[in-house]
């Protein structure tokens, strides 16, 4: 069944190094609320930028057959606020790929938690989709550039199936 959904974004880079394991396609999405003093990507921000897709032509795009892609990561702006469309782009990565899917959020981990005990849309379903989650503000003061794949000391990499296995946070230590 083909899905009607939309999402708003600052754009993609379909053959990125540096947002997750391995080569991966990354979707930056449009419209952020956190304003992080240092943010890499203010353009990203405004809620009215960017330019509309459609949840089946991005995954076409995503799904074409690049035998090195490992993984596709969603970037900012801010993806949970637009986790419905972004879980329905999700669920077809995980069914009819081989991808794995990492996550990016201003939102701490268990901020996410009580927006999905909320009932916030699509919030639970993304999460529970996601294999990583890096998490938490940018905080300037605490910029770090030799971390991987995250900017500020205080973010975290999450390994999202191990912490569902656990029922605790599980770090990814990023061995690969």
């Amino acid at each position: 069944m083909a899905s009607q959904s939309k999402l708003r974004l600052a754009g993609t880079e379909p053959e990125s190094i540096v947002d997750g394991r391995g080569f991966r396609y990354t979707v930056f999405v449009q419209g952020c609320p956190h304003g992080c003093p240092g943010c890499q990507n203010p353009q990203t921000h405004d809620f009215q930028g960017g330019t509309e897709v459609s949840v089946d032509d991005l995954f076409s795009e995503i799904n074409d057959g690049d035998p090195l892609r490992r993984g596709v990561t969603f970037s900012g702006g801010e993806p949970f606020c637009q986790a419905e469309a972004l879980a329905a782009l999700a669920s077809r990565i995980k069914n009819e790929t081989k991808y794995d899917l990492t996550v990016y959020s201003g939102w701490t981990y268990e901020e996410l938690l009580e927006k999905a005990a909320r009932g916030e849309a699509g919030v639970a379903e993304l999460l529970r989709l996601a294999d990583y989650l890096i998490d938490g503000p940018y905080l300037e003061a605490e910029r770090d550039l030799t971390l991987r794949f995250r900017g500020s000391q205080n973010q975290r990499v999450i390994d999202l199936n191990a912490t569902r296995r656990a029922g605790h946070v599980v770090l990814d230590p990023l061995e690969d």
